[in-house]
């Protein structure tokens, strides 16, 4: 784990943050002030960066890779909740900010690298920037609708009608999550998705 401001390609993680949905908002000033918080971290595949139940949390902005949100219950049963791609950023704000344990992990689907901090830092740091503030609620409150808005077409919409939005909704996901981790998210097997992508194409 290296500061971003001593990371041998410190020009090409600025450039790279500069693109995350938030923190391209931020003027010269304030990225000079949060850089010497933030942290570079290369993940293997399958790593979980924050753990369901955990009251120590993070605010990770993603460079590259794909990552999950995914909630388990004591069986281990696992539903994934929604994935993230490059330019996003993952956060367990709203948990932080009621005081209660995180409710879902995040975890890697591929080879990913992140950039983090601790989320009282970052906290800390837009209660100094408002109107940074502002847009970073706005796009939490955006993916809980967004979470939301996938739960529930998965009680209203048939299978093939769970795929065909998502194929419409999502395309930069549809080749690159694999084929078990994408069927989780519809709740199909491995089997009927696979059906279902090679009936779309004929």
């Amino acid at each position: 784990m290296t500061l971003v401001a001593t990371h041998p390609e410190s020009v090409r993680l600025r450039a790279q943050l500069k693109e995350n949905v938030v923190l391209k908002h931020a003027h010269a000033r304030a990225m000079a002030e949060l850089e010497p918080l933030l942290s570079v971290v290369d993940c293997h595949k399958g790593e979980c960066l924050i753990r369901q139940g955990a009251l120590d949390m993070e605010q990770y902005f993603l460079l590259d890779g794909i990552l999950k949100r995914v909630v388990a219950n004591q069986q281990g049963r696992e539903m994934i909740l929604r994935f993230a791609d490059a330019g996003a950023m993952e956060t367990s704000y709203a948990a932080w900010r009621l005081n209660t344990p995180t409710p879902y992990s995040i975890m890697t689907v591929t080879k990913a690298r992140v950039v983090k901090l601790p989320l009282p830092q970052w906290v800390a740091f837009l209660d100094k920037h408002t109107e940074l503030k502002g847009i970073f609620e706005f796009e939490v409150m955006h993916l809980m609708s967004e979470i939301m808005a996938h739960t529930i077409t998965l009680h209203l919409l048939d299978a093939p009608g769970r795929v065909s939005r998502f194929m419409r909704k999502h395309p930069e996901f549809s080749d690159r999550v694999p084929q078990k981790e994408l069927a989780s998210y519809l709740n199909l097997s491995a089997e009927t998705l696979s059906r279902l992508r090679y009936q779309g194409k004929n």
